[in-house]
C-alpha cells in the first residue's frame, strides 16, 4: 500500500467528520471564525491522537511476532476493518437521518464532541489496521489532521450554505474510498 491508498483511507474517515459538521452547519445563525478555528483544531488533534493510538495498539499486538502467518492475520484484519467501515459510511447513507432544521446561536460544541467522541473510535481502528500493514504513522498523523480540518471548515460552511442534504454523497464516497482501500489490501497482500 502506497501513499495515494493511505490518503485515500484517511480521506474516506474525514468524510464522517465532513457529513456531522455539514448537520451542524445547517443549524448556526451565524459562523464565528474563532470558535471554527478552536474547534478544527480539536478535531484534528484528536483524530491525529486517536489514529496513532491504534498505530501503537497494534504495535503492542504484533510485538515480537514476526511470523509470515502473524503478518497475514494482521493483513486479513486491516482488510476487515476498512472494508467494515465502509459499510458504517453506506449505512449511515441508507439510513440517511433527517435532522430537525432549527437556528442555534452558536456551534453546539459539546454535542458536537460527544458525537466525534463516538465516530473517533472509528479513527482508531484504522491507526490499528494501518499498523498492521506496517505502515509509519509520522506523516499520516499530519495527513489526517489536515484533512479533518479541512472536512471540519467545508463542512460547517457547506451546511451553513446549502442545508444537510450533501451529507448522504459524502457518505457515499466515504464508503466507495474505504471499500477501495480494503480491495487494495486484500489484492496487494493477501491474494499475493
Amino acid at each position: 500500500m502506497d501513499m495515494i491508498e493511505e490518503i485515500i483511507i484517511l480521506l474516506g474517515i474525514s468524510l464522517d467528520v465532513f457529513g456531522a459538521m455539514e448537520c451542524q452547519g445547517a443549524l448556526v445563525a451565524k459562523i464565528e471564525k474563532k470558535q471554527l478555528a478552536a474547534f478544527s483544531s480539536i478535531l484534528a488533534v484528536g483524530q491525529a491522537v486517536f489514529l496513532g493510538i491504534g498505530g501503537y495498539i497494534s504495535q503492542l499486538l504484533c510485538k515480537g511476532r514476526i511470523q509470515s502467518q502473524d503478518s497475514f492475520l494482521g493483513q486479513v484484519a486491516a482488510a476487515t476493518i476498512f472494508l467494515c467501515l465502509g459499510v458504517r459510511l453506506f449505512l449511515k447513507a441508507w439510513r440517511n437521518e433527517q435532522i430537525v432544521e432549527h437556528r442555534e446561536e452558536r456551534v453546539n460544541v459539546l454535542g458536537l464532541l460527544k458525537r466525534y467522541i463516538r465516530g473517533s473510535m472509528f479513527t482508531l481502528l484504522t491507526g490499528i489496521a494501518l499498523g498492521f500493514l506496517g505502515k509509519r504513522l509520522s506523516v499520516l498523523l499530519l495527513l489526517v489532521a489536515a484533512f479533518t480540518v479541512t472536512a471540519t471548515i467545508v463542512g460547517l460552511y457547506t451546511g451553513y450554505r446549502l442545508g444537510y442534504e450533501h451529507k448522504l454523497k459524502a457518505y457515499i464516497l466515504g464508503g466507495i474510498l474505504l471499500f477501495a482501500g480494503g480491495a487494495e489490501v486484500i489484492t496487494q497482500y493477501i491474494l499475493c
